[in-house]
């Protein structure tokens, strides 16, 4: 397993920034770039990991860039690209790939803001047959710098040779946690791009995402078919979110107090809870108190859905209450509040949902409503048994090919829906018997069918102990005496050495206890198992340590998810062991 690397400070930068004007003597290499910052998308100053991930790609290098929403990820391509352009005006635009419509049309009309014309266009089913046409003509005479598609236009053959005869020097693809079926929006749609890749002739990759944990950074690495990415992991820690856990024991309590509590605070804010039955509820009690409320959910059609979503950006709305639907690409800097009604799934998604406050840089709250009892929907919700039958009907498909087939072609002759045989392929992929290139997927002449479902089976059993140990995880945050900040950096893999100061347990005094000095104070150094140590379990295997807590650790191993081991039972150095 990958260790995240530490956030690096450019030389001779003030932390948190990379100045635009070099000092000395010395050229500067990368003042081209600076420049183009500064003076094309009026950056005059980068924060830290902009610059590097720029320099990485025109020199036609790979990066990763797990940076929060409003840290300036769309700059490192943009700036990028622009640059690759101007040194090679005949070649192709950059694709830009993204899951929403809604996503892609506010970034295309920032980019046509700042460089006019043609410079970005958007191909996709929001757009008539006119309007895709003239943004392929775009492409193809040299006027676009940009084309923005979703997913699943790249699954169209036609779209990506149309692509490939364009010589594309760059491919993005934001939000690319959603290429990770360890993520917590996995998308299949987008795990073709790999692939896709591989067709237009491997240009530099950057993937952008907004939070990523260890298992999937190393995932999404492995799907784009990354080589030595630079990753640059920048930004978690959001001083300015206040974090809170209000703790109940009875249902009708619970939802009590968070309808209060949204309608006494100050929005605009975002009410999440589970179900689509509970966010048509509190909308409608939130309403009948006086607050301009809406649900937000995926039952509901789009065109609800877009005028909930345009009002809310607006500041027609007090508060949008939704499911895990809403909140991808929304980039609104005066949210007050993010409540959480149920808890999340892990805490990747509820670092993705409280971030969506507070991204004006003033106070906000992140406050989590949690019953112990709420684990178990969470844990029914994340049961997905695999389908041995399936497999072996996939297996069989390809087995009597003969060869390589067409995605499409195998949907028809086993019957399943693209997205279902996405999904079991996917499965199929993790034994390595079964492959995609270009020519389409295939089986290992050699592959015996029993064996290959019963690797997939084990493989999928194991994705499903990672998921039942994220929500554990969530467990513990949720009850932590300790720093919670603390705690949700950690599962990051970041430090932070002290308490924060603007959490619920820093205020009750609890974060300051004696015993979470002393685990601190060991995290920090002269500890047998230090923080971000790759480590063996005689049992589990290899993990990464990623929390230290009064006398237990917590490690993430790669085949089991997170466990938290007791220091005393690790004493004798036979059950873990630093990795060699």
């Amino acid at each position: 397993m990958a260790k995240a690397p530490a956030p690096a400070v450019p030389t001779g930068t003030v932390p948190g920034t990379e100045t635009v004007c070099s000092t000395g003597t010395t050229p500067d290499p990368d003042a081209g770039l600076r420049r183009l910052a500064a003076d094309t998308f009026g950056l005059p100053r980068l924060r830290a990991g902009q610059l590097a991930g720029m320099r990485a790609l025109v020199a036609g290098g790979d990066v990763l860039a797990v940076m929060p929403t409003g840290y300036g990820k769309s700059a490192i391509y943009q700036v990028a690209a622009l640059q690759l352009h101007r040194n090679s005006p005949r070649r192709g635009p950059a694709v830009v790939v993204s899951p929403l419509i809604a996503l892609q049309e506010d970034q295309l009309d920032g980019l046509v803001e700042t460089l006019g014309g043609q410079a970005a266009v958007a191909i996709n089913s929001g757009h008539s047959d006119a309007e895709n046409n003239a943004a392929w003509e775009a492409a193809e005479n040299g006027d676009a710098v940009f084309v923005f598609l979703a997913p699943e236009q790249l699954a169209k053959t036609e779209t990506v040779k149309r692509l490939a005869a364009l010589d594309i020097p760059l491919l993005v693809v934001d939000e690319a946690h959603c290429v990770s079926s360890w993520g917590h929006d996995f998308r299949p749609d987008y795990l073709r791009l790999g692939e896709v890749r591989e067709h237009l002739g491997n240009p530099p990759v950057v993937g952008l995402t907004a939070t990523a944990s260890p298992p999937v950074r190393d995932e999404i690495q492995q799907r784009l078919r990354m080589k030595d990415p630079v990753v640059l992991v920048h930004g978690f820690d959001r001083p300015n979110i206040r974090l809170e856990v209000v703790r109940h024991h009875k249902d009708k309590d619970k939802r009590r107090a968070v309808t209060r509590q949204v309608a006494e605070l100050k929005g605009p804010g975002l009410l999440y809870a589970a179900t689509r039955k509970d966010t048509e509820a509190y909308a409608a009690e939130l309403t009948a108190l006086g607050l301009r409320a809406e649900a937000y959910h995926a039952g509901r059609k789009q065109g609800e859905r877009d005028r909930v979503h345009q009002q809310f950006l607006d500041d027609e709305l007090d508060v949008v209450v939704a499911t895990t639907a809403f909140g991808m690409g929304i980039d609104k800097p005066n949210v007050r509040f993010v409540i959480h009604a149920d808890i999340p799934d892990s805490l990747d998604s509820y670092y993705q949902e409280i971030g969506r406050s507070g991204r004006d840089g003033q106070p906000a709250a992140a406050v989590l409503h949690y019953r112990s009892e709420d684990l178990g929907l969470r844990k029914f919700f994340g049961t997905h048994a695999p389908d041995e039958e399936s497999l072996l009907a996939v297996l069989q498909a390809l087995r009597a090919a003969g060869g390589p087939v067409k995605q499409k072609a195998l949907a028809e002759q086993t019957g399943f829906s693209p997205r279902r045989l996405t999904g079991l392929l996917n499965q199929l992929q993790e034994t390595r018997a079964v492959r995609t290139g270009k020519r389409g997927v295939r089986l290992d002449a050699g592959a015996k069918l029993p064996a290959v479902v019963g690797r997939a089976v084990e493989h999928a059993e194991a994705r499903q102990r990672v998921d039942r140990s994220r929500i554990e995880m969530m467990r513990g945050y949720a009850e932590t005496r300790a720093c919670r900040r603390q705690f949700l950096l950690g599962y990051f893999g970041e430090d932070l050495p002290e308490p924060c100061g603007n959490c619920d347990t820093c205020t009750d005094g609890s974060a300051y206890a004696e015993d979470y000095d002393d685990a601190a104070a060991a995290a920090a150094g002269g500890d047998p198992f230090p923080l971000q140590a790759s480590v063996v379990h005689k049992e589990w295997g290899p993990g990464l340590v990623m929390r230290h807590e009064e006398d237990t650790i917590t490690v993430l191993f790669e085949r089991e998810g997170y466990k938290t081991l007791s220091r005393k039972a690790l004493a004798d150095g036979k059950i873990l062991t630093l990795a060699s």
